[in-house]
C-alpha cells in the first residue's frame, strides 16, 4: 500500500490523510478520482481475463481440430486452460499491482501538491 509506505520515496502521508480527513470537498473528489482509476484498472484487467481464458472454449467448439489437437502427447485444451492458464493469471495480477500501486502515487503526488500549494 502506497499511504502507508514510508520506505518508497519522501512521501509524506500525513497531509494526504488530513486532507482527505477533512472531508472537504477537493479530498472527496480526489477520493473518488482515485476509486474510479483503481475501478478502471480492475474492469480492463477482468475483461482481458474473460476474453483471454473466456474466449479458449469458443475457440475449440468453432474450430474441432483446434480442440482435438495433441502438443507433446497432451491435448492442447487441456495444456492451455490447465497449465497455461496459470501464468497468464499471474501475469494478469501483476500488472494489476503494477497499475494500482502507480494510481495511489499518482494520488499521493496529487494531494502533496494540493497540500504544498
Amino acid at each position: 500500500m502506497v499511504l502507508g509506505d514510508a520506505s518508497r520515496g519522501p512521501i509524506h502521508p500525513a497531509r494526504a490523510r488530513a486532507e482527505l480527513e477533512e472531508q472537504s470537498p477537493v479530498g472527496a473528489a480526489l477520493a473518488r478520482g482515485l476509486v474510479r482509476a483503481q475501478l478502471s484498472v480492475a474492469v480492463r484487467l477482468s475483461a482481458v481475463v474473460a476474453v483471454g481464458l473466456g474466449g479458449l472454449p469458443l475457440l475449440f467448439a468453432a474450430v474441432p481440430a483446434i480442440a482435438h489437437a495433441r502438443l507433446f502427447g497432451v491435448s492442447l485444451p487441456w495444456l492451455l486452460l490447465g497449465v497455461l492458464a496459470y501464468p497468464f493469471l499471474y501475469l494478469v495480477g501483476a500488472v494489476y499491482v503494477h497499475l494500482a500501486e502507480r494510481n495511489e502515487q499518482e494520488f499521493v503526488a496529487l494531494v502533496e501538491d494540493r497540500g504544498q500549494k
